[in-house]
């Protein structure tokens, strides 16, 4: 994504752009936007307990899902 700059806004090719990569990113960023909220996972470069503590998040988070679907 392009980003403006003081004095320098955006032309309007670069901000359908950035609408563009913002409509694929929102499915993605909302799972991590319930992680954080929910589970209380901050970071996601973590490495080896944390790391298994962040699936398990994950695993519920996906049960819950499936729990709104049902």
């Amino acid at each position: 994504m392009k980003r403006a700059s003081r004095g320098h806004p955006l032309s309007i090719w670069d901000r359908m752009r950035n609408a563009r990569i913002s409509r694929r990113r929102v499915p993605v960023e909302g799972v991590f936007a319930v992680l954080k909220r929910v589970f209380g996972c901050g970071r996601m470069l973590v490495t080896t307990v944390p790391r298994v503590r962040l699936m398990f998040c994950i695993m519920c988070f996906n049960l819950i899902q499936l729990r709104g679907l049902m």
